[in-house]
């Protein structure tokens, strides 16, 4: 039956899970558009608006977008690179990460009841398996 194809499955646990996770985030006051974009800047502190694009595999007038709500909110800065006037430097800044952690801890706590019958063994299993679909075309910036 097709409804029992495990494609079918991870869909309806997929939107289950984005539910969880943008209900989570929206109570920081985040999308995931800007969460994403947000970790990403955490990790790395400062990457050049370029990077970012071929990273994140979205059109330059949706990053752009995140990147002008991230800047109005005082989340992120952005500013001309002094050795390449052609370049845009993104940069977090410290409201910026400071929301980051919260987040983090509120992603966390959605993970937490999302696989509550799943033991640390068996959510390492999921990850490992889930990083090997294939994802072409798929990114978490658009909304």
């Amino acid at each position: 039956m097709i409804t029992d194809r495990v494609s079918f499955t991870l869909a309806r646990m997929g939107r289950v899970a984005e539910t969880e996770l943008r209900q989570a985030l929206a109570e920081k006051g985040l999308k995931l558009s800007h969460a994403h974009v947000l970790g990403l800047l955490a990790e790395r502190e400062r990457v050049s608006q370029q990077a970012l694009l071929e990273e994140l595999r979205v059109d330059p007038s949706v990053l752009v977008t995140v990147l002008n709500g991230l800047e109005e909110n005082g989340l992120v800065t952005r500013r001309r690179d002094p050795a390449d006037r052609r370049r845009h430097v993104v940069e977090i800044s410290d409201l910026g990460t400071e929301l980051v952690t919260q987040a983090d801890s509120a992603v966390r706590a959605a993970e937490a009841k999302l696989f509550a019958d799943l033991d640390e063994q068996d959510v390492t299993v999921l990850r490992r398996l889930l990083g090997l679909i294939r994802t072409t075309g798929a990114n978490a910036c658009e909304e």
